[in-house]
């Protein structure tokens, strides 16, 4: 097994006024453009909230959930504001604690974003795992993605089961666009996990435990990473068509390709050029980057996939037909 070398920790930077697009993935800015182009979408998210506003977003989510402060969960308060003065990033969004056993977080809200951490979460990372996951979830709110998200969660919870049937099918290209956005947003996230944590271990480590469980004496990072880097490098064409059909439902990639696909940002270099300050700043800077490079980035990403995939097709032809030769051969 060939081990993986990462990045040592070292102490934490404040990103001074950091702006989003220093870690987005480029398919996540492109899918939202794209998101905004779908027919009826705006119209969509108009309606649903008018219909249910932010006070009943907040209720919706938060009826039977901790406010996190001083003296409640102290500890993850403390860690909480870690990350806020790393990313550099004012107000301070609430923060929530939700009695849920399974393993996760969201950032949800329209006009006032706030952040919801289940308890399973506090059971399964330690402290800089648990700084990963709430940068990861600050870097949703600091992208705008936390309107978005809310909607998804929205229709899928919702609109097919109490729409009439036609309706349902209505939204359905809203709910494809909105997932394949929502995965690709997970992504870009992902940096910002890393950025607020400022070490590769643990922010690669929660993908680990959220794969396998918390035991990390029965768990080896480096073996999983060779398994990520196995899973988006080998089989064929049946199973990266597999791969594809089971995500197109998700709203998270799996994480095995989480881990692998934020371990090449750090290999290509992204993340020591940011700690080194070479990153876009909020304001002026940021709001004029044109989105045509995002759209031609994206492009580029989504290029290698299909062209993979074609690869593959074609490869498996080739041997089909080869093996179809050689039988008449033997005949």
């Amino acid at each position: 097994m060939t081990d993986i070398h990462l990045p040592a920790a070292r102490p934490r930077k404040v990103l001074t006024q950091i702006a989003p697009v220093s870690w987005e993935h480029p398919a996540d800015r492109a899918a939202l453009q794209s998101l905004r182009s779908v027919p009826g979408f705006d119209e969509v998210v108009k309606k649903i909230y008018g219909f249910i506003g932010e006070r009943g977003v907040r209720l919706l989510f938060q009826a039977d959930a901790v406010r996190v402060g001083p003296t409640q969960f102290p500890k993850l308060h403390q860690l909480y504001t870690d990350v806020l003065t790393t990313l550099d990033w004012e107000p301070r969004p609430e923060l929530f604690v939700s009695q849920t056993p399974f393993v996760n977080a969201g950032a949800f809200g329209m006009e006032r974003p706030f952040i919801v951490i289940n308890s399973g979460a506090l059971n399964l990372l330690d402290d800089d795992e648990m700084r990963a996951l709430l940068a990861h979830e600050l870097g949703h709110v600091m992208s705008g993605h936390a309107l978005y998200r809310t909607i998804l969660v929205l229709i899928l919870n919702f609109s097919f089961s109490t729409l009439p049937f036609l309706a349902g099918i209505a939204l359905l290209p809203v709910r494809i666009a909105l997932l394949e956005w929502y995965r690709k947003s997970e992504l870009s996230s992902d940096r910002a996990g890393l950025l607020g944590v400022q070490d590769p271990t643990p922010a690669l480590r929660m993908f680990l435990k959220m794969a396998g469980g918390g035991n990390m004496s029965e768990m080896d990072l480096n073996a999983f990473l060779v398994q990520a880097k196995e899973y988006e490098e080998t089989g064929g064409a049946l199973d990266r068509i597999f791969q594809i059909l089971n995500t197109l439902d998700r709203t998270h990639p799996f994480n095995t390709l989480r881990a692998a696909e934020l371990q090449r940002w750090i290999e290509a270099g992204h993340y020591e050029r940011i700690l080194g300050g070479e990153y876009t700043r909020r304001g002026p800077e940021a709001e004029q980057r044109p989105i045509d490079k995002d759209i031609d980035e994206a492009r580029e990403h989504y290029m290698k996939e299909a062209k993979a995939v074609v690869n593959d097709v074609v490869d498996t032809a080739k041997r089909a037909a080869q093996a179809f030769s050689d039988a008449l051969k033997k005949r």
